[in-house]
């Protein structure tokens, strides 16, 4: 039987459930894909860049088989964020291995959830993971440079700028990539990061594989 909240105490960890103290995290398995689809589909939450949206079930399902495998695998991956309460999905994100080389930070709020420092309460909670998990991975979050309010999210946390350049495969020519870390990270390893190949598919914001986001 699956736990639940109740059976969880405010600030203990599995890690594959973990009740902050406003949130509910779980593990993302494949019976959260509707409501991840859903989550996916709303152009308000890929407003940083449109193109990235689901369009086919098929691809949030595809992200939900990466995200159990990553758990399988590496003992930590992407949780569903939901209110205690409620249980009403607020978004997903989390860190998840990325090639034995990093954790990649990740999350994605639904827009009435965005502005309540729900990121920074998740963000907060999985580098504690990860640091549990894999310490000498560092931690690395990639987003577009207009995406001011992520960048923000990532500052705070203690991430500093170790990447700017163009965004491959981005259809805007326009587009420039940062690429934040928790420490100093090799220029082979950030190359690695970037290299869309190196990225299971689903994890980027290009359908297909790209760098690891944590775009909101």
């Amino acid at each position: 039987m699956t736990a639940g909240p109740e059976d969880v105490e405010v600030g203990s960890t599995t890690p594959r459930l973990v009740l902050t103290e406003r949130l509910v995290l779980a593990a993302v398995t494949a019976d959260d894909v509707d409501e991840l689809f859903t989550l996916n589909t709303d152009p308000a939450v890929w407003w940083h860049f449109p193109s990235g949206r689901h369009v086919d079930r098929a691809q949030t399902e595809r992200f939900a088989a990466m995200c159990e495998a990553s758990w399988e695998r590496d003992g930590l991956g992407y949780w569903t964020l939901r209110d205690p309460g409620s249980h009403i999905l607020l978004g997903v994100g989390g860190c998840m291995g990325v090639r034995d080389v990093a954790w990649n930070l990740y999350y994605r709020l639904r827009p009435a959830s965005q502005g309540q420092g729900y990121a920074t309460e998740l963000v907060r909670t999985a580098r504690a993971c990860a640091a549990e998990a894999e310490p000498d991975r560092p931690v690395v979050a990639s987003l577009l440079e207009h995406n001011v309010r992520s960048r923000a999210v990532v500052e705070r946390a203690g991430l500093t700028l170790v990447y700017r350049g163009p965004d491959r495969g981005n259809p805007d020519p326009e587009a420039v990539r940062l690429l934040f870390a928790d420490r100093p990270v090799e220029d082979d390893v950030v190359a690695r990061l970037l290299r869309g190949a190196d990225v299971s598919p689903g994890q980027g914001e290009h359908e297909g594989g790209s760098a690891p986001t944590v775009e909101a």
